[in-house]
């Protein structure tokens, strides 16, 4: 039975609930579907036995939350903030102050966004017995909300934090409700939430997804990529589309 890895719906493809930005407004340009495309694409996934889908920020500026480096659109685009690097989170007391800070007034936005037509169709073809496994990129929970059980989290999940020092993990919203107790005078405005949940806060450039992709061509699997815009994988896929996520994949049929 041969394993296909779908789609890398990488940096190409968050909008929290009262916010007045259009969910549109993280999503680049992108042509209208095309009818011969959505066939081809219908044609990869019947012939799949074991689906492997991968994603990453795209599968969610559907739901309003930006990615970092999609043209005009992403957060490197229109801000000049950068992430705060682990290493410098692990060494330093006042930078790992500042990160929670930052994910304190981000929280609420962050937190309140929700999966997409795009999240809510990768969960049906678990169901329907036909996606074998989803390894995400994200750390939005945006598939776990879709209901998406068979889900690897590359990069963990911001609704769970860990303890450096003792490894107990602790849900997000109660280290929320902490905050909010030993902070009660303190206030702050968030301008925009990043796809971890800081506000402009960013990630490294991702290369753990892109080394699934390696080994699906090392071993001659066949590779579709759905994401608007070039990505680095391009080169070893049988089929590219540049359609929005939530767009296509509900046209799909998966048996």
């Amino acid at each position: 039975m041969r394993m296909s890895p779908l789609c890398s719906f990488t940096p190409r493809l968050l909008h929290p609930r009262g916010s007045h930005t259009a969910v549109g407004t993280f999503v680049p340009p992108c042509p209208p579907l095309d009818p011969e495309k959505v066939k081809e694409l219908q044609r990869f996934i019947l012939l799949s036995k074991r689906l492997l889908v991968i994603t990453g920020a795209g599968v969610s500026t559907e739901s309003g939350i930006p990615d970092y480096r999609s043209e005009k659109v992403g957060l490197y685009a229109r801000t000049d903030r950068r992430p705060i690097q682990h290493v410098d989170f692990v060494r330093s007391a006042k930078i790992r102050q500042r990160y929670w800070a930052r994910n304190f007034v981000g929280w609420p936005q962050f937190s309140s966004h929700q999966p997409n037509a795009a999240h809510l169709t990768l969960s049906s073809w678990e169901r329907l017995g036909k996606l074998y496994w989803l390894v995400t990129q994200n750390v939005d929970a945006l598939h776990t909300k879709a209901g998406s059980r068979r889900l690897t989290e590359l990069h963990g999940c911001m609704h769970r934090v860990l303890c450096l020092h003792c490894g107990v993990q602790t849900p997000r919203q109660a280290l929320q409700d902490r905050f909010e107790a030993l902070n009660a005078t303190w206030e702050a405005k968030a301008h925009g939430v990043a796809p971890d949940g800081d506000v402009f806060l960013t990630e490294d450039q991702v290369y753990s997804g892109y080394k699934f992709i390696l080994a699906a061509h090392e071993k001659k699997l066949p590779i579709a990529i759905l994401n608007i815009g070039p990505t680095r994988s391009d080169q070893f896929a049988c089929l590219k589309l540049d359609f929005r996520c939530a767009e296509l994949l509900p046209l799909i049929a998966p048996q």
